[in-house]
This record gives C-alpha cells, sequence and structure tokens, in this order.
C-alpha cells in the first residue's frame, strides 16, 4: 500500500460520525441536517432538458480537454462575471466537480524530490487541500485566522523560510466555513509572493455566486488583471456548479488560468481518466450560459438568511458571512462545540458539524474550538424550525 495513505486524516463527517455513533436522536422531532453543504434548492429545468436531450452523447468517448461548445460557454461565463478574457482552448478544462479537481492539481504540481515541499493551507480549511498535499508528498502548513475578520487568513504571519519551501498555496475564497472573501490588497500579496518565491495559487471559488451584499465578491482572475496580470502567472481558479446552480450530483466545474498549468493539468488528467461525459459537457454548457436561475438561486439565499439570522442571533454569536450559505457560530460561554454538538443533536434532531473538525491545531490552539459550522440549505420552514430548536436547547443549557 501507497505509505503516504497512513498520513491522511479521517474526513470530518467520519469524524463526527464516530462521536455520534451512540446517540439517538429525539424520534419526536423531524431531524434537520445543517451539517453538509449540499445544495437542497431545485435543480433548474434548462439544466435537466439540456441534459436528457444529449442521451446520444453516451455513445461516444469524451476528450479529456472537453467540447469547444462547452469552453466556449465558460469563458463567455467568465467574460460576463469577471471581465476577463481567456483562450478557450488553453486556458480553460472542465473539470468533474472542483473538489476532484483541488485534489488532481496538487499531484501535478508538487515536486516531493525538493527538501521541505510545503503546501499553504487556510485554517480552518477544506480538508481536501490537506489531503492533496499529503498524498503529492509534501508537508502542509496552516495559515493561522483572524477571528476579528471572520476567520480570515492571516498571511502576514507565515514566515519568509515557509514561503521559500511553499510549491502550492490554496485559496478559498469565499471561505469555507467562515464566508470571508478575500479583498484586493490581500490577492497583491500573495502575488508577490508568488512572484518572490515561485509557488503556484490554487483558488477555490466554488461560492462566488451566494453572497448577501451588492457588489460580488471578488474573483482571483478579476484581481489579477486588476493588478495587470493577465497571464494568470502561477495562478488557476476553480470553479464549480454544484452550489451556483444547484447540481451537486452534476460534478461539474473547471479549472481557469495560467496556460502553462493547465497544459501540465491536462497531460495529468489525460493519464487519469477525469473526461467529462458528453451529457454533462452540454447540460453544464446551459447552465453557465444562463445567470436567471443563478439570480433567483441567490435570492432564495438571501430570504432564508434574513429570517433565520435574528432567531439565532437570540441565542449564538453569530454574524452574516460575507458570502456562501454557512454560518460560522460561536457555541456560547466556554461550552465545547462537540459536547454542544451531540446535545443539540441527541435533544433536538438537528445536526451540526463541530468547528474543530474543519481545522487543525496549531501551536497548541484550534481556530474552530468553540464554534459550529452550520450549512443553511435545507428549504426556509426547515432552517427556521432549525434556528427556534438551536434557541431552546442553547436557553436550555443556561
Amino acid at each position: 500500500m501507497n505509505p503516504l495513505l497512513a498520513r491522511l486524516h479521517p474526513y470530518p463527517f467520519e469524524r463526527w460520525r464516530e462521536l455520534t455513533r451512540d446517540i439517538t436522536p429525539n424520534p419526536a422531532l423531524r431531524p434537520i441536517s445543517l451539517g453538509i453543504g449540499e445544495p437542497k434548492h431545485a435543480t433548474p429545468a434548462l439544466i435537466e432538458e439540456a441534459l436528457v436531450k444529449a442521451f446520444p452523447g453516451l455513445s461516444s468517448y469524451p476528450a479529456t480537454a472537453g467540447e469547444p461548445v462547452l469552453r466556449e460557454a465558460i469563458c463567455a461565463w467568465l467574460q460576463r462575471r469577471y471581465g476577463v478574457t481567456l483562450d478557450a482552448d488553453r486556458q480553460v478544462l472542465p473539470v468533474t466537480g472542483s473538489r476532484e479537481a483541488l485534489f488532481a492539481f496538487a499531484q501535478t504540481v508538487i515536486d516531493p524530490t525538493r527538501p521541505g515541499a510545503t503546501v499553504v493551507c487556510p485554517n480552518p480549511m477544506y480538508q481536501i487541500y490537506e489531503g492533496a498535499a499529503l498524498l503529492a508528498g509534501a508537508q502542509t502548513a496552516f495559515v493561522p485566522s483572524l477571528p476579528t475578520r471572520n476567520f480570515a487568513a492571516d498571511w502576514h504571519s507565515v514566515d519568509e523560510a515557509t514561503w521559500a519551501q511553499t510549491q502550492l498555496l490554496y485559496v478559498c475564497s469565499p471561505g469555507n466555513p467562515t464566508g470571508a472573501v478575500m479583498p484586493l490588497a490581500e490577492w497583491q500579496q500573495l502575488f508577490e509572493l508568488s512572484d518572490r518565491h515561485g509557488f503556484v495559487i490554487a483558488s477555490d471559488e466554488c461560492y462566488s455566486e451566494i453572497y448577501f451584499r451588492e457588489e460580488a465578491p471578488l474573483g482571483s482572475l478579476q484581481a489579477a488583471k486588476a493588478l495587470g496580470r493577465d497571464d494568470f502567472r502561477r495562478l488557476v481558479a476553480f470553479t464549480s456548479l454544484s452550489k451556483r446552480s444547484n447540481v451537486p450530483g452534476l460534478r461539474s466545474g473547471f479549472v481557469a488560468g495560467d496556460a502553462d498549468l493547465l497544459k501540465a493539468f491536462l497531460l495529468y488528467r489525460t493519464y487519469h481518466g477525469s473526461a467529462m461525459s458528453p451529457m454533462v459537457q452540454r447540460a453544464s454548457a446551459a447552465a453557465w450560459g444562463d445567470e436567471n436561475h443563478v439570480v433567483a438561486n441567490r435570492e432564495l439565499y438571501r430570504t432564508k438568511f434574513a429570517q433565520v439570522m435574528p432567531v439565532l442571533s437570540k441565542a449564538l454569536d453569530v454574524k452574516l458571512p460575507d458570502a456562501a450559505f454557512y454560518l460560522w457560530a460561536a457555541v456560547p460561554g466556554d461550552s465545547d462545540e462537540v459536547s454542544y454538538a451531540r446535545g443539540l443533536l441527541a435533544q433536538y434532531n438537528v445536526n451540526v458539524l463541530p468547528g474543530r473538525l474543519l481545522a487543525r491545531e496549531v501551536q497548541g490552539h484550534n481556530p474552530g474550538a468553540g464554534r459550529i459550522r452550520m450549512a443553511l440549505v435545507a428549504p426556509v420552514d426547515e432552517c427556521l424550525e432549525a434556528a427556534h430548536r438551536i434557541v431552546s436547547y442553547t436557553e436550555s443549557l443556561s
């Protein structure tokens, strides 16, 4: 067996299942899950229709690079959304979901023969970053977060010695689990560090279309263009239709950016066998070409958060995120968030995810300690009912 597999940590949901195996949730209440970030809004009809019309595509092997119609639809969306112009033949690749691509990309760019090969990750984080680094033969360095800035990464805290060994930096904006969005000044800092030390930036942007302010979140390619980096050197952006278009089962996204990096990534993917089904490609092209369903989806989340936040604020320290569909809430007092979440599940049949499962302890501190992540993905009535149960449970602890 590959010895690097032994370095992997159990996935957060596996750890949570183990921690709750002995619990029988209150059978008098219907179960409500705020634990997994799986969109529950309806899939747009135009995507379903495009998928059905593309059935004849099953008779052909798909090209790993994808069909021109999909790559061109992606480039058109990038132009509308971020004002950037990319070469559909060299600067975009379809991928079978951003999770798959975020993992595979590290296997392409990491050189484990270089001493001290390092991948820098935010903390808290999406655990795929860490797993990708470890299986690529690299070590991980976790960036401390700033509680005063919605737990955004504190890039200034990373020392020059770490940056000098860094080969890959994972960035998540809007962030999971905090919803924090990176401003242009932070992108400038990271680009300057990348120029100085030669590392690649992988920007995870799968939550970019769910936001609560009038101004849409800044994207990495958009930031690069604003700073005169039109060649997108050492930068690759990752995004997905799962959250934007409510199709997590479609497993469809794309990567875009540095043409040389994508050329190497395409070579890897050709051997990896990760070509997207022709049916999925046609449905994806239809999704990227339509913005009406995205606006409607975003309004559903805005309405949901507007109703849920005032309720939860009665009992928890919780703030509206910049973007994404998570709430990163502090549990009351000196409560341990694992015990809090276990009690909530047992007594009120509401499932949330303890924050420490989404982070790593660094220098004796886990930034997820004392916090829970709630994914407001269920319909409004379920989320509201869950909020009222959370308030009742929290008040019962005082």
